[in-house]
């Protein structure tokens, strides 16, 4: 059976990255994108709708998107949709989020979103994917 898990998204942050380190030294950075879209309803009316998505960021890549990048910046990320599940205070807990591969600054930065523009600032760093790299999300560094 052939699968394919593959996401690409161009939107604005709504809030300065948030950058942590795992007990092990590795980076990991949580990105909130607003993702708009609009359409035409069924009375004929353009309507606009957004989604907010969670983007977590591994490494290297990590740092470079919480030293360039700030609330209203627009990016594109392309990456894979990861479904995780935990239990919090006796209740089951879960999130959809997307784990970034390649982040892309667009616009320039302290200017208004402008789709498709360059940056001067540091291309999208690739994600290793040999030793060393994170399996997957924060339970990377779990050890069960």
């Amino acid at each position: 059976m052939v699968s394919l898990n593959r996401v690409l998204l161009i939107g604005n942050l709504t809030k300065d990255p948030e950058l942590r380190y795992t007990p092990s030294g590795t980076a990991v950075a949580n990105l909130r994108l607003a993702v708009n879209s609009s359409f035409k309803g069924q009375d004929g009316q353009r309507k606009e709708e957004t989604c907010f998505v969670t983007i977590v960021v591994w490494s290297k890549q990590a740092e470079l998107c919480n030293q360039y990048l700030k609330k209203g910046r627009s990016i594109f990320v392309e990456g894979r949709l990861l479904y995780r599940q935990w239990e919090a205070e006796g209740k089951t807990r879960s999130t959809m989020e997307v784990r970034a591969d390649r982040v892309q600054f667009l616009g320039a930065p302290g200017a208004p979103a402008a789709a498709g523009a360059r940056v001067d600032a540091p291309e999208a760093v690739e994600e290793p994917q040999g030793e060393g790299a994170p399996e997957s999300g924060v339970e990377a560094d779990v050890p069960f």
